[in-house]
């Protein structure tokens, strides 16, 4: 057995006491079908839109003591390299829609892209907060339809990321604190300014209108996922954040699935595990202090409202690792140690694969979360190398020899 990666801490694991086999009537109402799919029909017709692969792992596999590992590349997303570009672009779409309609005007994604309305559209301006990924698909997403668009980050927001996003043409505004100051800051100017906030949270208060748009997005990667796969997984690790991917992968294939859905499992940095934490209590608490991580779009100190009612219905467990598993992944995916072609992946899309192996060697865990040499997981690879240099500089190798 190839040896899984080295961590400073072992891994810890919650379970949610509230997790049901089915969506409660409150999270299924969250998650309509009818949204769902006006959501494909518009992300679908979008100018390169492609299902992102799910990419086999044997050696991964090997490693973590499972039968079998497939990974969600969402780096090959768009142009984005992130599962982002399918919420806070879509969600930028239907908020264009609902002003264009108050005009008495109906359009689609192709009618904006093509131009159409250009004067009017301009003159709307969205906003959001971000640790890089949702304020590039917001960003994105404005530039693609023609609007207006500012974007907050915070302090530990790296370079390449802020330059990712401004590259769309968006207004950055860079403040101190972290990413929870920011999304208070967003809401605040966007009230101030008559701007339409396209969050990915309600965190900071407000409607959660907005994170359900960008939730229904995110829902499409399960209905690729289950068009790829031949047969049910037993478990399915996702990233958290707030917690709008975790809701929508979960959310969505438990109203597909029902009781025969895999086992969801959560996966958080230790240091920021809101959703860890709301699991393991029944109830979601802000968090104190310092909740900055390698895992940097993962570094969230506050569980999102909207995705609140779709976790305690049917995320299972959720399982928090350190920095250093997540850098040892990292790497060893880039450098095909585990004995399957360099995959990029970025510090928080590697974040379920490395909670996976650091696993391998805990029985005691692997038997609570109901892993076996028979499971088959899939892995939600949620980042590509959404900032460059901090790849290359963790991996010891060029971006270009790998993608």
């Amino acid at each position: 057995m190839t040896t899984p990666p080295v961590s400073g801490r072992p891994p810890r694991i919650a379970h949610n006491a509230l997790a049901a086999p089915e969506l409660t009537a409150e999270a299924a109402a969250l998650l309509t079908e009818q949204e769902h799919q006006a959501a494909r029909r518009e992300i679908t017709s979008w100018p390169g839109y492609a299902p992102t692969p799910l990419v086999s792992l044997p050696g991964v596999a090997d490693a973590a003591r499972v039968a079998r590992v497939d990974y969600k590349d969402e780096a090959e997303r768009f142009e984005l390299a992130s599962f982002k570009a399918l919420g806070g672009a879509y969600a930028v779409l239907r908020v264009l829609q609902d002003e264009l309609a108050k005009d008495g005007i109906a359009v689609g994604a192709p009618d904006l892209v093509a131009g159409a309305h250009r004067d009017r559209v301009r003159g709307i301006t969205v906003c959001c907060a971000t640790d890089g990924n949702h304020g590039r698909s917001v960003a994105w997403g404005a530039q693609m339809f023609g609007c207006s668009c500012a974007i907050y980050i915070h302090e530990n927001v790296s370079a390449d990321r802020e330059a990712a996003i401004a590259s769309f043409g968006a207004r950055m505004v860079r403040l101190a604190g972290d990413y929870d100051a920011s999304v208070r800051a967003a809401a605040r100017d966007a009230g101030t300014n008559g701007w339409h906030l396209v969050a990915d949270t309600n965190a900071g208060g407000g409607s959660d209108m907005v994170p359900r748009l960008v939730m229904q997005g995110y829902t499409l990667i399960v209905d690729e996922m289950i068009e790829a796969l031949d047969h049910t997984p037993t478990h399915v690790f996702i990233p958290a954040g707030v917690g709008g991917l975790a809701a929508a992968i979960a959310g969505r294939w438990a109203k597909i699935a029902g009781a025969n859905r895999p086992r969801m499992v959560v996966v958080e940095p230790q240091v920021a595990d809101c959703v860890f934490r709301a699991l393991r209590d029944g109830v979601p608490q802000p968090l104190e202090g310092d909740v900055n991580s390698f895992m940097a779009c993962l570094s969230a100190g506050e569980v999102s409202p909207a995705a609140w009612p779709i976790l305690k219905a049917v995320a299972d467990d959720a399982v928090a690792i350190d920095d250093a598993t997540a850098i040892d992944t990292m790497t060893g995916l880039a450098r095909g140690r585990w004995g399957d072609a360099p995959l990029v992946s970025g510090e928080s899309g590697c974040a379920s694969v490395a909670a996976l192996l650091a696993l391998a060697n805990h029985t005691d865990l692997r038997a609570e979360l109901g892993l076996t040499d028979a499971s088959h997981v899939v892995c939600i690879g949620s980042e590509g190398a959404t900032a460059p240099e901090v790849w290359a500089e963790t991996t010891g190798i060029r971006l270009q020899d790998v993608a």
